[in-house]
């Protein structure tokens, strides 16, 4: 069985997407739609945008979903049996499956990228990466780090890859102390913000908010979800778990395990670069991998 996997931020790349918009007519009225409802032209930031640019989570946010939802609209999604999306990409993975409408798709997308930008100025915090260190040992690094402060894993991204966030000095504790706990190496990630911690409570109530106005449908494709790692068709379960994601960790590894055990053995990363398809070979061994990020790779479908 086939799933669409859906990329989150960190896989933005200048130029992306510019292909799609020019190969196809149909990905390039979509991409219009979506300058139309934001008011500005997210196509010109993704095409010719700096990195800098780019990089600010109020543009990255509708940038990958809109490279991601460019793509999905070129392929065909018969024998599709599961779908889902790490973090911003559990968006992508949701309009895909037609929960929630393209438009308002787009709405929410840049309404999280900005209110996650906001808390990150308002309550500073960081993250880091843990990597080669044993699921098991990471509660007593978090317990000995969180003396200075807030610290929770934000990430299980696959076995021995871990992301850690919350405040810059216990976040940096942790990364001291990870290769005590047996750590092969621990580094502080260029971010905006303490993404899926608790810094991001003030994003997560003003995003409930925003979602109500948003009319969310039960799912016709089974969504594996980031915050629960079991799949999602109800839409009061979509929504709960929407709001629950911005402050809870998300649970990757958990998840492609849950659709590997539900027969999936093919996935397929739809949107920029191949990040997705890196952390699932150490996830699912034997999995089938593939990635439609160019119009190439569209073509080759």
């Amino acid at each position: 069985m086939k799933a669409f996997v859906f990329p989150g931020q960190g896989s933005q790349y200048c130029g992306m997407g510019r292909d799609i918009y020019d190969t196809f007519p149909a990905a390039k009225a979509l991409m219009e739609q979506a300058n139309d409802i934001l008011g500005y032209r997210i196509t010109d930031i993704m095409f010719l945008g700096s990195e800098e640019e780019l990089r600010q989570t109020m543009h990255t946010q509708p940038a990958i979903f809109l490279h991601s939802m460019a793509a999905a609209s070129q392929l065909n999604a018969e024998g599709v049996a599961m779908t889902a999306g790490h973090s911003l990409g559990e968006y992508s993975a949701l309009c895909f499956a037609g929960a929630i409408s393209f438009e308002d798709a787009v709405k929410i997308v840049a309404e999280r990228g900005r209110l996650m930008q906001q808390a990150g100025t308002e309550k500073p915090g960081t993250m880091a990466a843990i990597i080669g260190m044993q699921d098991s040992a990471l509660d007593a690094l978090l317990a000995e780090a969180g003396a200075e402060g807030i610290v929770q894993a934000a990430n299980f991204n696959s076995p021995g890859q871990i992301v850690i966030s919350g405040d810059i000095a216990a976040v940096k504790k942790a990364v001291e102390l990870a290769p005590a706990h047996g750590a092969r190496m621990a580094k502080e990630l260029v971010v905006s913000g303490a993404f899926h911690s608790p810094l991001m409570k003030p994003a997560e109530e003003k995003l409930a908010a925003a979602l109500e106005a948003v009319d969310i449908k039960n799912a016709t494709i089974p969504v594996c979800m980031n915050a629960v790692a079991r799949t999602v068709t109800d839409a009061a379960e979509i929504r709960k778990n929407l709001v629950l994601q911005l402050t809870s960790s998300v649970l990757w590894t958990q998840s492609i395990e849950e659709m590997t055990t539900a027969g999936i053995t093919r996935f397929v990363e739809v949107g920029p670069q191949k990040v997705l398809q890196g952390l699932i070979k150490r996830i699912s061994k034997g999995a089938e991998l593939e990635g439609k990020d160019t119009a190439a790779d569209i073509q080759g479908a």
